[in-house]
Protein backbone atom coordinates (compact mmCIF):
# COMPACT_ATOMS: atom_id res chain seq x y z
CA UNK A 1 0.00 0.00 0.00
CA UNK A 2 2.94 2.25 1.11
CA UNK A 3 5.08 1.31 -2.56
CA UNK A 4 1.54 2.24 -4.53
CA UNK A 5 0.29 5.60 -2.50
CA UNK A 6 -1.34 6.74 -5.80
CA UNK A 7 -3.44 3.86 -6.37
CA UNK A 8 -4.44 3.63 -2.88
CA UNK A 9 -5.52 6.91 -2.62
CA UNK A 10 -7.91 6.48 -5.74
CA UNK A 11 -9.16 3.28 -4.63
CA UNK A 12 -9.83 5.18 -0.86
CA UNK A 13 -11.46 7.55 -2.84
CA UNK A 14 -14.73 5.74 -4.06
CA UNK A 15 -14.69 4.77 -0.31
CA UNK A 16 -14.33 8.21 1.18
CA UNK A 17 -17.40 9.75 -1.32
CA UNK A 18 -19.15 6.78 0.01
CA UNK A 19 -18.72 6.71 3.50
CA UNK A 20 -19.25 10.63 3.51
CA UNK A 21 -22.74 10.44 1.63
CA UNK A 22 -23.78 7.33 4.32
CA UNK A 23 -22.57 9.75 7.09
CA UNK A 24 -23.75 13.03 6.06
CA UNK A 25 -27.10 11.88 4.42
CA UNK A 26 -28.08 9.87 7.51
CA UNK A 27 -27.06 12.47 9.93
CA UNK A 28 -29.26 14.79 7.45
CA UNK A 29 -32.38 12.46 8.11
CA UNK A 30 -31.80 12.44 11.26
CA UNK A 31 -31.70 16.07 11.56
CA UNK A 32 -34.69 16.48 9.30
CA UNK A 33 -36.80 14.17 11.79
CA UNK A 34 -35.53 16.16 15.03
CA UNK A 35 -36.78 19.17 13.48
CA UNK A 36 -39.78 18.41 12.45
CA UNK A 37 -40.31 16.26 16.16
CA UNK A 38 -39.46 20.01 17.13
CA UNK A 39 -41.89 22.21 14.78
CA UNK A 40 -45.05 19.36 15.93
CA UNK A 41 -44.32 19.57 19.76
CA UNK A 42 -44.51 23.12 19.39
CA UNK A 43 -47.85 23.38 17.86
CA UNK A 44 -48.77 20.72 20.37
CA UNK A 45 -49.66 16.83 19.45
CA UNK A 46 -52.59 16.85 21.85
CA UNK A 47 -54.37 19.66 20.26
CA UNK A 48 -57.41 19.94 18.27
CA UNK A 49 -58.63 22.76 15.98
CA UNK A 50 -62.23 23.23 15.26
CA UNK A 51 -63.71 25.04 12.46
CA UNK A 52 -67.21 26.05 11.27
CA UNK A 53 -68.09 23.90 7.77
CA UNK A 54 -67.77 20.60 7.21
CA UNK A 55 -69.61 18.12 4.19
CA UNK A 56 -72.52 19.58 4.15
CA UNK A 57 -73.01 21.45 0.88
CA UNK A 58 -73.58 25.08 0.66
CA UNK A 59 -76.81 24.81 -1.62
CA UNK A 60 -78.42 22.67 2.09
CA UNK A 61 -77.27 25.19 4.22
CA UNK A 62 -78.79 27.77 2.03
CA UNK A 63 -82.36 26.20 1.91
CA UNK A 64 -81.96 25.93 5.78
CA UNK A 65 -81.19 29.54 6.14
CA UNK A 66 -78.44 29.03 8.06
CA UNK A 67 -74.75 28.94 7.69
CA UNK A 68 -72.09 27.21 9.35
CA UNK A 69 -70.56 28.81 12.56
CA UNK A 70 -69.17 28.28 15.61
CA UNK A 71 -69.62 30.66 18.91
CA UNK A 72 -68.56 31.82 21.87
CA UNK A 73 -71.23 29.94 23.46
CA UNK A 74 -70.08 26.28 21.66
CA UNK A 75 -66.56 27.07 23.36
CA UNK A 76 -67.63 27.68 26.66
CA UNK A 77 -69.63 24.62 26.37
CA UNK A 78 -66.98 22.60 25.29
CA UNK A 79 -64.56 23.86 28.63
CA UNK A 80 -67.12 21.67 30.06
CA UNK A 81 -66.21 18.60 28.52
CA UNK A 82 -64.19 16.33 30.91
CA UNK A 83 -62.09 14.95 28.32
CA UNK A 84 -60.75 18.14 27.65
CA UNK A 85 -58.12 20.33 29.30
CA UNK A 86 -59.73 23.62 27.85
CA UNK A 87 -60.88 24.83 24.39
CA UNK A 88 -60.77 28.48 23.82
CA UNK A 89 -62.38 30.78 20.27
CA UNK A 90 -60.48 32.96 18.31
CA UNK A 91 -60.77 35.68 15.34
CA UNK A 92 -58.55 36.15 12.38
CA UNK A 93 -57.99 39.06 9.93
CA UNK A 94 -55.36 40.29 7.98
CA UNK A 95 -54.42 44.17 8.70
CA UNK A 96 -52.14 47.58 8.68
CA UNK A 97 -49.63 47.75 11.28
CA UNK A 98 -48.09 51.22 11.82
CA UNK A 99 -45.95 52.33 14.66
CA UNK A 100 -44.77 56.39 13.11
CA UNK A 101 -44.03 56.06 10.00
CA UNK A 102 -43.26 52.21 10.01
CA UNK A 103 -46.19 50.25 8.52
CA UNK A 104 -46.64 46.67 7.60
CA UNK A 105 -49.20 44.35 7.15
CA UNK A 106 -49.67 41.43 9.43
CA UNK A 107 -52.45 38.43 10.62
CA UNK A 108 -54.14 39.51 13.87
CA UNK A 109 -55.55 37.30 15.96
CA UNK A 110 -58.45 37.99 18.41
CA UNK A 111 -57.90 35.50 21.62
CA UNK A 112 -58.35 34.68 24.97
CA UNK A 113 -56.36 33.83 28.04
CA UNK A 114 -57.40 30.26 28.07
CA UNK A 115 -55.67 30.51 24.63
CA UNK A 116 -52.13 30.90 25.72
CA UNK A 117 -52.21 28.13 28.26
CA UNK A 118 -53.83 25.74 25.71
CA UNK A 119 -51.08 26.89 23.09
CA UNK A 120 -48.00 26.75 25.70
CA UNK A 121 -46.95 30.32 24.89
CA UNK A 122 -44.67 31.84 27.12
CA UNK A 123 -43.68 35.58 27.42
CA UNK A 124 -40.41 37.00 27.24
CA UNK A 125 -41.76 40.04 28.00
CA UNK A 126 -44.92 41.94 29.92
CA UNK A 127 -47.99 40.03 31.08
CA UNK A 128 -50.87 37.98 29.39
CA UNK A 129 -54.38 39.55 29.10
CA UNK A 130 -56.46 39.14 31.70
CA UNK A 131 -60.21 37.92 31.88
CA UNK A 132 -60.80 42.07 33.04
CA UNK A 133 -59.42 43.16 29.59
CA UNK A 134 -61.36 40.46 27.53
CA UNK A 135 -64.78 41.76 29.36
CA UNK A 136 -63.59 45.60 28.96
CA UNK A 137 -62.67 44.54 25.17
CA UNK A 138 -59.56 46.20 26.37
CA UNK A 139 -57.12 47.47 23.65
CA UNK A 140 -54.14 45.49 24.62
CA UNK A 141 -51.92 44.05 22.15
CA UNK A 142 -49.26 41.29 22.38
CA UNK A 143 -46.42 40.57 20.28
CA UNK A 144 -44.05 38.35 18.70
CA UNK A 145 -40.33 39.53 19.12
CA UNK A 146 -39.85 39.91 14.88
CA UNK A 147 -43.00 42.61 15.45
CA UNK A 148 -40.99 43.95 18.23
CA UNK A 149 -37.94 44.18 16.24
CA UNK A 150 -39.64 45.91 13.23
CA UNK A 151 -41.18 48.66 15.01
CA UNK A 152 -39.16 49.04 18.51
CA UNK A 153 -35.73 48.20 17.75
CA UNK A 154 -33.39 48.54 20.40
CA UNK A 155 -36.30 49.86 22.67
CA UNK A 156 -38.27 48.58 25.37
CA UNK A 157 -41.86 47.96 23.76
CA UNK A 158 -43.72 47.49 26.73
CA UNK A 159 -46.18 50.77 27.17
CA UNK A 160 -45.74 51.59 23.40
CA UNK A 161 -48.92 51.95 20.97
CA UNK A 162 -49.17 50.15 17.50
CA UNK A 163 -52.07 51.47 15.22
CA UNK A 164 -54.31 48.80 13.57
CA UNK A 165 -56.25 49.64 11.20
CA UNK A 166 -55.74 53.06 12.95
CA UNK A 167 -57.21 51.78 16.58
CA UNK A 168 -54.41 52.38 18.83
CA UNK A 169 -53.57 49.00 20.73
CA UNK A 170 -51.17 49.45 23.55
CA UNK A 171 -48.41 46.76 24.27
CA UNK A 172 -48.25 45.05 27.30
CA UNK A 173 -46.34 41.26 26.27
CA UNK A 174 -43.48 40.23 23.71
CA UNK A 175 -44.44 36.18 23.27
CA UNK A 176 -40.96 34.42 23.86
CA UNK A 177 -39.72 32.19 20.87
CA UNK A 178 -40.05 31.57 17.29
CA UNK A 179 -41.83 28.54 15.43
CA UNK A 180 -44.82 28.29 12.17
CA UNK A 181 -48.06 27.73 13.53
CA UNK A 182 -50.44 25.88 12.29
CA UNK A 183 -53.03 28.61 12.25
CA UNK A 184 -51.53 31.67 11.24
CA UNK A 185 -47.80 33.19 11.00
CA UNK A 186 -44.90 32.40 12.81
CA UNK A 187 -44.88 32.60 16.75
CA UNK A 188 -42.16 35.44 16.20
CA UNK A 189 -44.84 37.00 14.29
CA UNK A 190 -48.20 37.24 15.97
CA UNK A 191 -49.84 39.97 17.09
CA UNK A 192 -52.86 39.50 19.69
CA UNK A 193 -55.57 41.43 20.86
CA UNK A 194 -58.03 40.61 23.30
CA UNK A 195 -60.92 38.23 21.33
CA UNK A 196 -63.86 40.84 22.29
CA UNK A 197 -61.62 44.29 21.46
CA UNK A 198 -60.87 42.47 18.19
CA UNK A 199 -64.99 42.35 17.66
CA UNK A 200 -65.63 45.68 18.72
CA UNK A 201 -62.79 47.34 16.71
CA UNK A 202 -61.66 45.37 14.08
CA UNK A 203 -63.64 42.21 12.48
CA UNK A 204 -66.78 43.21 11.70
CA UNK A 205 -69.41 40.99 11.64
CA UNK A 206 -73.05 41.26 12.18
CA UNK A 207 -73.34 38.22 14.33
CA UNK A 208 -71.08 39.31 17.24
CA UNK A 209 -71.24 35.86 18.76
CA UNK A 210 -69.37 34.12 15.99
CA UNK A 211 -65.95 33.33 16.00
CA UNK A 212 -63.65 31.62 13.40
CA UNK A 213 -61.88 28.76 15.15
CA UNK A 214 -61.66 27.09 18.42
CA UNK A 215 -58.53 25.80 19.64
CA UNK A 216 -59.08 22.56 22.19
CA UNK A 217 -56.46 20.20 24.22
CA UNK A 218 -57.01 17.16 25.32
CA UNK A 219 -56.36 15.97 29.04
CA UNK A 220 -51.94 14.21 28.93
CA UNK A 221 -53.66 12.16 30.63
CA UNK A 222 -56.45 11.16 28.01
CA UNK A 223 -57.59 8.60 25.04
CA UNK A 224 -57.68 12.07 22.37
CA UNK A 225 -60.49 9.85 20.11
CA UNK A 226 -62.95 10.17 23.18
CA UNK A 227 -62.45 14.16 23.49
CA UNK A 228 -62.92 14.29 19.54
CA UNK A 229 -66.27 12.17 20.09
CA UNK A 230 -67.29 14.54 23.15
CA UNK A 231 -66.89 17.36 20.92
CA UNK A 232 -68.57 16.21 17.82
CA UNK A 233 -71.96 14.90 20.50
CA UNK A 234 -72.12 18.25 21.81
CA UNK A 235 -71.52 20.50 18.40
CA UNK A 236 -74.34 18.11 16.80
CA UNK A 237 -76.87 18.51 20.06
CA UNK A 238 -76.12 22.39 20.03
CA UNK A 239 -76.34 23.07 16.68
CA UNK A 240 -79.42 20.73 16.25
CA UNK A 241 -77.63 18.55 13.71
CA UNK A 242 -80.09 15.47 12.94
CA UNK A 243 -78.39 11.83 13.41
CA UNK A 244 -78.90 11.56 9.04
CA UNK A 245 -77.64 14.87 8.42
CA UNK A 246 -73.46 15.15 8.27
CA UNK A 247 -71.72 18.13 10.73
CA UNK A 248 -71.69 21.44 10.14
CA UNK A 249 -67.92 21.96 11.58
CA UNK A 250 -64.66 20.01 10.86
CA UNK A 251 -62.63 18.92 13.54
CA UNK A 252 -58.81 19.05 12.74
CA UNK A 253 -56.39 16.40 14.83
CA UNK A 254 -52.59 17.44 14.85
CA UNK A 255 -51.82 14.31 16.40
CA UNK A 256 -52.39 12.49 12.95
CA UNK A 257 -50.98 14.86 11.46
CA UNK A 258 -47.52 14.11 13.64
CA UNK A 259 -48.33 10.77 12.88
CA UNK A 260 -47.84 11.23 8.81
CA UNK A 261 -44.72 13.36 8.82
CA UNK A 262 -43.67 11.36 11.06
CA UNK A 263 -44.04 8.78 8.46
CA UNK A 264 -43.17 11.23 5.69
CA UNK A 265 -39.49 12.01 7.26
CA UNK A 266 -39.19 8.29 7.76
CA UNK A 267 -39.55 8.13 4.49
CA UNK A 268 -37.19 10.62 2.97
CA UNK A 269 -34.44 9.72 5.85
CA UNK A 270 -34.60 5.91 4.68
CA UNK A 271 -34.02 7.47 1.21
CA UNK A 272 -31.03 9.26 2.04
CA UNK A 273 -29.42 6.46 3.63
CA UNK A 274 -29.95 4.53 0.15
CA UNK A 275 -28.54 6.77 -1.90
CA UNK A 276 -25.30 7.44 0.17
CA UNK A 277 -25.20 3.31 0.78
CA UNK A 278 -25.39 3.14 -3.33
CA UNK A 279 -22.59 5.52 -3.93
CA UNK A 280 -20.93 2.92 -1.36
CA UNK A 281 -21.78 0.01 -2.99
CA UNK A 282 -20.15 1.97 -6.36
CA UNK A 283 -16.85 2.33 -3.87
CA UNK A 284 -16.60 -1.32 -3.28
CA UNK A 285 -16.78 -2.12 -7.17
CA UNK A 286 -13.70 0.26 -7.49
CA UNK A 287 -11.97 -1.11 -4.57
CA UNK A 288 -12.69 -4.81 -6.75
CA UNK A 289 -11.35 -3.62 -9.62
CA UNK A 290 -8.40 -2.14 -8.27
CA UNK A 291 -7.74 -5.07 -6.37
CA UNK A 292 -8.02 -7.51 -9.27
CA UNK A 293 -5.57 -5.64 -10.91
CA UNK A 294 -3.30 -5.52 -8.07
CA UNK A 295 -3.29 -9.31 -8.26
CA UNK A 296 -2.29 -9.40 -11.82
CA UNK A 297 0.75 -6.70 -11.16
CA UNK A 298 1.68 -8.66 -8.66
CA UNK A 299 1.71 -12.87 -9.17
CA UNK A 300 5.46 -13.35 -9.07
CA UNK A 301 5.03 -11.76 -5.53
CA UNK A 302 2.26 -14.13 -5.14
CA UNK A 303 4.67 -16.87 -6.18
CA UNK A 304 7.32 -16.50 -4.03
CA UNK A 305 5.55 -16.64 -0.80
CA UNK A 306 4.08 -19.50 -1.90
CA UNK A 307 7.16 -21.26 -2.74
CA UNK A 308 8.59 -20.32 0.28
CA UNK A 309 5.68 -21.88 2.46
CA UNK A 310 3.23 -19.68 1.89
CA UNK A 311 -0.57 -21.09 2.29
CA UNK A 312 -3.52 -20.14 0.11
CA UNK A 313 -5.25 -18.75 3.37
CA UNK A 314 -2.17 -16.57 3.73
CA UNK A 315 -1.79 -14.89 0.40
CA UNK A 316 -6.24 -14.81 1.25
CA UNK A 317 -5.93 -13.06 4.43
CA UNK A 318 -3.28 -10.47 3.23
CA UNK A 319 -5.48 -9.49 0.03
CA UNK A 320 -8.31 -9.68 2.16
CA UNK A 321 -6.41 -7.26 4.80
CA UNK A 322 -5.30 -4.78 2.55
CA UNK A 323 -9.09 -4.59 1.15
CA UNK A 324 -10.21 -4.03 4.73
CA UNK A 325 -7.49 -1.15 5.65
CA UNK A 326 -8.00 0.49 2.83
CA UNK A 327 -11.73 0.67 3.28
CA UNK A 328 -11.55 1.62 7.29
CA UNK A 329 -8.69 4.29 6.31
CA UNK A 330 -11.17 5.31 3.68
CA UNK A 331 -14.24 5.27 6.25
CA UNK A 332 -11.86 7.23 8.72
CA UNK A 333 -11.38 10.21 6.45
CA UNK A 334 -15.12 9.94 5.13
CA UNK A 335 -16.51 10.27 8.54
CA UNK A 336 -14.10 13.34 9.02
CA UNK A 337 -15.02 15.34 6.04
CA UNK A 338 -18.47 14.24 6.76
CA UNK A 339 -18.16 15.87 10.30
CA UNK A 340 -16.86 19.01 8.63
CA UNK A 341 -19.21 19.50 6.14
CA UNK A 342 -21.99 19.08 8.79
CA UNK A 343 -20.22 22.05 11.08
CA UNK A 344 -20.50 23.81 8.01
CA UNK A 345 -24.25 23.12 7.30
CA UNK A 346 -24.93 24.34 11.17
CA UNK A 347 -22.26 27.35 11.32
CA UNK A 348 -24.89 28.81 8.12
CA UNK A 349 -27.52 28.61 10.95
CA UNK A 350 -30.28 27.37 8.38
CA UNK A 351 -30.01 23.78 9.65
CA UNK A 352 -28.79 21.99 12.64
CA UNK A 353 -27.07 18.61 11.61
CA UNK A 354 -25.06 16.79 14.48
CA UNK A 355 -23.79 13.31 13.61
CA UNK A 356 -24.73 11.04 15.88
CA UNK A 357 -22.63 7.96 17.36
CA UNK A 358 -24.96 5.31 15.47
CA UNK A 359 -24.23 7.52 12.19
CA UNK A 360 -20.59 6.81 12.76
CA UNK A 361 -20.95 2.99 14.06
CA UNK A 362 -22.70 2.32 10.92
CA UNK A 363 -20.30 4.11 8.80
CA UNK A 364 -17.32 2.07 9.74
CA UNK A 365 -19.36 -1.37 9.74
CA UNK A 366 -20.40 -0.18 6.16
CA UNK A 367 -16.73 0.18 4.86
CA UNK A 368 -15.63 -2.97 7.08
CA UNK A 369 -18.32 -4.82 5.45
CA UNK A 370 -17.22 -3.55 2.08
CA UNK A 371 -13.72 -3.96 2.06
CA UNK A 372 -15.05 -7.92 3.18
CA UNK A 373 -17.40 -8.03 0.44
CA UNK A 374 -15.91 -6.47 -2.34
CA UNK A 375 -11.98 -8.05 -1.80
CA UNK A 376 -12.90 -11.41 -1.05
CA UNK A 377 -12.81 -11.83 -4.79
CA UNK A 378 -9.57 -10.80 -5.78
CA UNK A 379 -8.25 -12.16 -2.82
CA UNK A 380 -9.56 -15.68 -3.52
CA UNK A 381 -8.27 -15.59 -6.93
CA UNK A 382 -4.86 -14.75 -5.42
CA UNK A 383 -4.64 -17.58 -2.94
CA UNK A 384 -5.79 -20.35 -6.22
CA UNK A 385 -3.11 -19.41 -8.15
CA UNK A 386 -0.24 -21.84 -8.43
CA UNK A 387 3.36 -21.12 -7.65
CA UNK A 388 4.80 -22.49 -10.82
CA UNK A 389 2.70 -20.29 -13.27
CA UNK A 390 3.09 -17.07 -10.62
CA UNK A 391 6.77 -18.20 -10.84
CA UNK A 392 6.78 -17.92 -14.80
CA UNK A 393 4.23 -15.20 -15.43
CA UNK A 394 6.10 -12.12 -17.21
Amino acid sequence: MSANRLRTALTMLGIIIGITSVVLLLALGDSMQRFIGKELEALGTNMLFISPGGNRAAAQRMRAGAAPALTLADAAALNTLPSLAGAAPALQGGFKLAVGNETSSSSVSGVTPAMFKIRNWKMELGSVFSEADVRAASRSVIIGHKVADQFFYKMDPLGKYIRIENVAFQVVGVLHGEGKQIDGPDLSELVLVPITAARAHLIRNPFPDNVHYVVAQGKSDGNLQDAIEDINETLRDRHHIKFEEPDDFRIDNLASFAETAGKISAGIAALLGLIGAISLVVGGIGIMNIMLVSVTERTREIGIRMAIGAKPRDVLLQFLTEAVVICLAGGVVGIAIAMGLAAAITASGKFDVVISLSAVIVACGFSSLVGVFFGFYPARRASRLLPVDCLRYE
